[in-house]
């Protein structure tokens, strides 16, 4: 899946027009044009990737599950009519798959999922590095993009999948209630509360960090003690030979 620059938000022309094109593609796919749904799953890829992760908080079930609602979503397209928009038709064909992975997980757990039907300003994408950066500005870029996808891992389900939705793939409040079948007001709650809830998480990761900034045991104290020695043992030796 190929990664794309942020792009800014888009105007309501923009999601006219991009609807206009997917109702195209998808009479394209229904008309037996089978390289069409190519170009409908590199388009929609990246976001119903990060809803599926963000739903089962794990790499590889969420490509499995994308996989499998993108095979549903192909045998049933022809039953498409247009009365929400592609993406959110999609959005809740990975959302279904999804929850119905957590339940059989449950079952084979003997636990209560946690998830159910009714569920439902960090720049991820600027986390990712440059071919000019330097490698300790990647690694450490790297290491604050893990840290947060770690922190959004432990938020609750339905405050995480709005959180990916409001924040990271920027839909609109609308949007995201159509995908997830919630009310807006619910959208605007989770939201500011997934929000909320991961400003704590990452203040006291940065807490605990701050006491360890600048470490200095370890092999940088034999150092500065071994060269400090030589000096003294150098000078000793100058001042008897004077």
């Amino acid at each position: 899946m190929t990664e794309t620059a942020k792009l800014p938000s888009m105007s309501a022309a923009d999601h006219a027009d991009n609807a206009d094109d997917d109702l195209a593609i998808v009479r394209r796919i229904v008309a037996g044009d089978r390289s069409a749904f190519e170009v409908l799953m590199r388009r929609h890829n990246r976001r119903l990737y990060r809803l599926a992760r963000a739903t089962l908080r794990d790499d590889a079930e969420a490509e499995d599950a994308l996989q499998d609602a993108y095979l549903r979503a192909y045998r049933s397209l022809s039953q498409f009519r247009g009365d929400a928009a592609l993406s959110t038709w999609l959005s809740r064909l990975v959302l279904n798959e999804c929850y119905s992975r957590l339940r059989r997980h449950a079952r084979r757990e003997n636990v209560v999922p946690i998830v159910s039907s009714n569920t439902a300003d960090i720049d991820i994408e600027a986390m990712h590095p440059s071919d000019s950066e330097p490698p300790d500005s990647a690694v450490a870029r790297a290491e604050m993009r893990a840290l947060i996808e770690r922190k959004l891992d432990e938020l609750p389900a339905s405050f995480r999948t709005v959180f990916i939705l409001r924040s990271v793939e920027e839909l609109s409040v609308e949007e995201t209630a159509q995908c997830l079948e919630i009310a807006e007001a619910t959208v605007r709650s989770r939201h500011f509360r997934a929000k909320s809830l991961l400003r704590e998480s990452l203040a006291r990761e940065i807490d605990v960090a701050g006491s360890e900034l600048f470490g200095f045991a370890g092999a940088r104290c034999d150092r500065i003690v071994a060269n400090v020695m030589s000096r003294i043992g150098k000078r000793d030796g100058t001042d008897r030979s004077d």
